[in-house]
């Protein structure tokens, strides 16, 4: 990534009855090596066609920003989150890249050359999705693995001194991992009374991912359908401890594990 992935949010709030009924879509982008020391894709939209919807020319727009992205920093086991998003629950057949003008490789030469992508820019990169169905508070995730060394053809008729720009093409291979992320974690705080906000933050990738939602008044919460990963949870009172009472406190806790398909019980945590 030339800066900071400027990425959709990825908070989950699930006090909201939007989020309460809907299903979190993630997309993510992977690399397999190839021999070139940068290769970077224009990424410009993102789309998914809904299987109920019969006119195989409308797509819905993903929110995500435009961005060139260094496929090469998202190797052995790294990826890119490029949209993470509260979407409704359904089946999909299919999602749709589309690449801008902008894509190009630095060879082990120290040269750059901009990659070709007639078909990438026109209709888009389309990838079929099988088994593809979102459910309500279930994150479900897009995983895209990019083969560099099938993607990057070198023009047969191409020499050395002939123009850059003509040297490579971009016919995108990419295999598309579609998967259920169904991990979660709860637990209870101690005193209710201080009705924290809990945060769960996952920091065991590249661009750390948030979740949110309240304890209730009992002291229990709960996070659905998270990624598994490695997370630190925080806990922000948002009520002041009676007079002669223990101050409440913000509370951090640490390498807390969440498996996928299991729920992950934190235990008590106290907040005085």
């Amino acid at each position: 990534m030339l800066a900071p992935l400027a990425l959709a949010s990825c908070s989950n709030d699930n006090d909201s009855s939007d989020s309460a009924n809907s299903a979190k879509l993630e997309v993510r982008l992977m690399d397999a090596p190839g021999d070139f020391r940068t290769v970077v894709l224009d990424v410009q939209k993102i789309e998914v066609h809904l299987k109920e919807e019969k006119d195989p020319a409308v797509y819905q727009l993903l929110p995500f920003k435009a961005q060139t992205i260094n496929v090469l920093d998202y190797v052995n086991g790294k990826s890119a989150l490029l949209v993470s998003t509260d979407f409704t629950p359904g089946d999909l057949s299919e999602i749709r890249l589309q690449l801008g003008p902008d894509s190009y490789v630095i060879g082990r030469d120290g040269q750059r050359y901009d990659l070709k992508t007639p078909s990438g820019q026109t209709s888009g990169v389309k990838l079929k999705l099988d088994k593809a169905s979102l459910q309500a508070r279930q994150t479900f995730q897009l995983l895209l693995d990019f083969d560099v060394a099938k993607s990057i053809v070198e023009r047969g008729n191409w020499k050395p001194g002939n123009d850059k720009k003509e040297r490579y093409l971009l016919k995108p291979v990419i295999r598309v991992v579609a998967q259920d992320i169904a991990g979660g974690l709860r637990g209870t705080v101690t005193p209710a009374a201080a009705l924290p906000q809990v945060l769960a933050i996952r920091s065991s990738i590249t661009v750390p991912d948030t979740f949110s939602t309240a304890a209730d008044a009992s002291g229990a919460f709960q996070l659905s359908g998270i990624p598994s990963g490695t997370y630190r949870v925080e806990f922000f009172p948002t009520t002041t401890a009676p007079t002669g009472q223990p101050a409440y406190r913000v509370v951090t806790r640490t390498g807390i594990t969440v498996t996928n398909n299991q729920v992950s019980e934190l235990g008590q945590t106290t907040l005085n």
